[in-house]
């Protein structure tokens, strides 16, 4: 079975890095160039790639409106990968195979995007993740850098240990409890990093339960990490299960300060948990619409006018995404993709929405955190921590 699977993969891949050799006008004559976005407009993790679809359109509405990229308009074509890491390797050999896009923006989704990296890495076609956080997105399992793939956002380890210093040094709380997806390399990352820091600043893990991407009984867990007493509870999950777990927790009696990363930041989570049981609850983030900057106001400002919501991070760095796509064809005067990554490594002195962006050797950006707190269901900014 091993064995066949392995033999499937590697025919898929030849497959498409010969589709994707014979692809050589890629870098296109007509007048439009094409991005893909890899995207979750379904399943579990939809609010993820709607919101990222927005901004991806709105940003290229600017672009084209002034002038578009080395004279030619950018165009969008979305597929669909359901929220699963099998349909996210699908829907970029489709973008790239048959679409010929010159680049893709997404999966969001951590897993997701370590799956399809087989993919755009053989085609020799960078993809750059608004949201995918953990390391193993841009290097592989010896290390090595991937590189064709990028990312908008910081990964794991900076993002656990945030949660966890805020935890520890500002919530005052000394005992946590863990609730891990343990179908996510996304939650499992977080996961890691916060226990590993909340024990090394003095803190106790005094107990982790796990669960998978769409069970919708927490309860037996839950009661198992409250009779260990903690009083905190780490939650490094996606809104659609974190929003059970919060509403479930607080009919147990389970009252204590909660949180997460940012897989909590979707409109849904106040409609699954309901908006008084998120009192007292916290998760980290690149991005909040309240950043007085001048370039983030006139995009809320602009995403407001255009869908009538604030937008939220998924948003926030897809936009930024599709903007670096737009600076990398103008630095390398091409829409060649191995032009494209080239050039996208190089990228200096760009600021988005999110903040200033430049890669490091990994083609990870240097980035800040803020810590959003939950009032009745809406977020607010509570503070910002620098790497």
């Amino acid at each position: 079975m091993r064995n066949g699977k392995a033999l499937s993969v590697m025919a898929l891949l030849f497959a498409f890095m010969t589709a994707a050799s014979g692809c050589g006008g890629k870098s296109g004559s007509s007048d439009t160039i094409k991005l893909g976005g890899n995207l979750e407009m379904t399943g579990g993790s939809a609010s993820y790639g709607i919101s990222s679809k927005n901004a991806i359109e709105l940003a290229m509405k600017q672009i084209n409106d002034k002038g578009g990229v080395n004279g030619k308009k950018l165009s969008l074509v979305v597929a669909d990968n359901k929220s699963e890491a099998t349909e996210a390797t699908n829907a970029m050999q489709k973008l790239i195979s048959q679409d010929r896009v010159v680049g893709v923006i997404g999966p969001n989704l951590s897993s997701a995007v370590i799956a399809s990296t087989a993919v755009s890495g053989a085609a020799k076609t960078a993809d750059i993740t608004p949201m995918g956080t953990n390391p193993k997105v841009t290097v592989d399992d010896q290390g090595k850098v991937k590189p064709y793939n990028f990312r908008a956002c910081f990964i794991d380890p900076f993002q656990g240990t945030v949660m966890a210093r805020f935890a520890f040094d500002t919530l005052k709380v000394r005992k946590a409890a863990i609730m891990i997806d343990n179908s996510s390399d996304y939650a499992k990352g977080l996961a890691q990093f916060f226990k590993q820091e909340f024990e090394k600043a003095g803190g106790q893990v005094v107990g982790e339960e796990m669960y998978l991407q769409k069970d919708t009984d927490f309860k037996a867990a839950l009661t198992k990490l409250k009779a260990e007493n903690p009083d905190f509870l780490y939650i490094p999950g996606y809104y659609q299960e974190v929003g059970m777990i919060v509403k479930q927790a607080k009919e147990l009696g389970f009252n204590v300060p909660m949180a997460g990363g940012d897989g909590w930041d979707s409109a849904k989570l106040a409609e699954i948990a309901l908006p008084d049981n998120l009192n007292n609850c916290y998760f980290s983030s690149l991005y909040s619409p309240d950043d007085d900057s001048k370039l983030n106001k006139e995009f809320v400002a602009a995403y407001q006018k255009e869908y009538n919501a604030k937008p939220d991070v998924f948003a926030a760095l897809a936009y930024d995404s599709t903007l670096l796509f737009a600076k990398a064809m103008e630095d390398a005067k091409s829409t060649d993709p191995v032009k494209i990554a080239e050039a996208l490594a190089k990228v200096d002195g760009f600021t988005g929405v999110s903040g200033p962006v430049k890669f490091d050797a990994s083609h990870n950006p240097i980035k800040s955190a803020v810590i959003i707190e939950l009032k009745d269901g809406k977020q607010t900014f509570r503070t910002k921590v620098e790497p």
